[in-house]
């Protein structure tokens, strides 16, 4: 393993076991696949441009020992699955006995046999019918049962979507690129934007997304599509 703990997650520089290193504040950048790590606050900065943390800092660390290391590193082994179990054979004499075979007759003697029972049938309807238009000659008219006609009226109406219920939610965050809507008014007229802007523009934000919301619940959907989203009235 040598002196060398980890490498710097942007310079790739080598850092030693107990040495001084900084990691971000942020705590996805700080789980047990991740565990990105830096050798100076330079190189911090660096990854924070990279993902664009809103609020964030480089906090001094202290590299474990080697000892500690290889405990970590051992607690962190996933434990291995054990192989199933055999399968175990039947005992007894039930299965030890061989199935006896299943005797299947000739197509011939099966037509044989058949040829009774249907010559029987055929007679059976010729004398039904027979006596049905015996009777029909002598009443004068028709002895058919009556077809029963089933009634089909209008379907039910479906039962309407309950409406969505929205959770309040304390903190109002900032919902846009604060630089990039300046940037925007900037070249757009030549304008400067004032902070406050961005909190109003947030309302708006979040006015759409309850109604994407309800536009999606009303459909039976979990997920909101871009034709849910209302669109902007422009000039």
């Amino acid at each position: 393993m040598g002196e060398t703990w980890l490498k710097c997650s942007a310079c790739r520089n080598d850092l030693a076991f107990g040495s001084k290193y900084f990691q971000c504040s942020v705590s996805t950048c700080n789980r047990a696949r991740t565990r990105l790590v830096f050798c100076s606050v330079v190189c911090w900065d660096s990854h924070v441009a990279t993902l664009r943390h809103r609020d964030a800092w480089a906090e001094d660390k202290i590299a474990p020992t080697r000892a500690a290391w290889e405990r970590e590193i051992a607690g962190n082994e996933p434990a291995r699955p054990s192989p199933p179990p055999a399968p175990r054979a039947a005992a007894g004499p039930a299965a030890a006995r061989p199935a006896a075979p299943i005797a299947v007759a000739p197509d011939a003697t099966v037509a044989r046999q058949a040829a009774p029972a249907v010559g029987s049938m055929r007679e059976a309807e010729s004398r039904a019918v027979g006596s049905m238009r015996e009777a029909e000659s002598l009443t004068g008219s028709s002895t058919a049962p009556a077809v029963a006609r089933r009634v089909v009226g209008d379907p039910a109406p479906a039962p309407a979507a309950a409406p969505v219920q929205l959770n309040d939610i304390v903190d109002n965050d900032i919902l846009i690129v604060v630089s990039k809507l300046k940037k925007y008014i900037r070249e757009r007229s030549g304008m400067n934007c004032s902070d406050a802007v961005a909190e109003v523009l947030s309302d708006h934000i979040r006015a759409l997304c309850d109604d994407s919301i309800r536009a999606a619940g009303r459909d039976e959907r979990k997920t909101v599509l871009d034709r849910d989203v209302p669109r902007p009235r422009r000039p």
